[in-house]
């Protein structure tokens, strides 16, 4: 199975501040689900409950994004693989951000989400072209390291290991166990404590 992820098109969604945290992104009560399915529904649901439809995630212009542009340290606190989960339940297929928490980067990359960096001003930029004009094309280049927003292009970053498992298609760990599970089982065989438990058992 490869899932390979070179370039990210869609409308971007511009959120604004710094340290957003994943009980903001989705709140504690929402990790009592049993499975991932309607968690885009409470994505930032206090913050937007808080702002009565001013939130970007409610404002009708955004509706539809798959590129978030956010700040510094986003994804911070506890490490709930539901943040990005819910992200990506409402659409989110990449983020664009100057820094992200090292677990929340971690668990978008097993889902396929890239998280690229830039600078402080190209972000702002990002987000204020985004601002004035919801509808303009947004791209995220992994290949030639990029994002082009109309005719605006600006550099983003992101780590070389990382970028060349989007690339290849190699970011998908379970995928890749599912699609060898011959070679998996082949393996298993040989090895010389598989067993050990039936043979403890006896």
């Amino acid at each position: 199975m490869v899932s390979e992820v070179k370039t990210v098109s869609g409308r971007g969604v511009p959120l604004i501040g710094n340290d957003i945290d994943t009980d903001r992104i989705i709140p504690a009560r929402y990790l009592k689900a049993v499975t991932f399915d309607g968690l885009g529904e409470g994505v930032f649901i206090d913050d937007r409950k808080a702002l009565n439809g001013e939130h970007a995630f409610d404002q009708p212009q955004y509706q539809g994004a798959k590129i978030l542009i956010v700040n510094r340290n986003f994804g911070c606190g506890s490490s709930r693989e539901h943040a990005p989960q819910a992200l990506a339940k409402w659409g989110i297929q990449s983020v664009i951000g100057e820094s992200f928490a090292e677990i929340f980067f971690g668990n978008c990359v097993a889902m396929g989400i890239p998280c690229v960096t830039s600078e402080a001003a190209i972000v702002k930029q990002l987000q204020d072209l985004v601002a004035a004009n919801p509808q303009a094309p947004t791209t995220i280049d992994l290949e030639k390291l990029q994002v082009q927003i109309g005719d605006y292009t600006a550099p983003v970053a992101i780590g070389e290991g990382t970028r060349s498992t989007f690339i290849s298609g190699t970011w998908d760990a379970c995928g890749q166990l599912v699609a060898n599970a011959d070679q998996v089982k082949a393996i298993a065989t040989k090895l010389p404590y598989i067993g050990w438990g039936e043979l403890a058992a006896s």
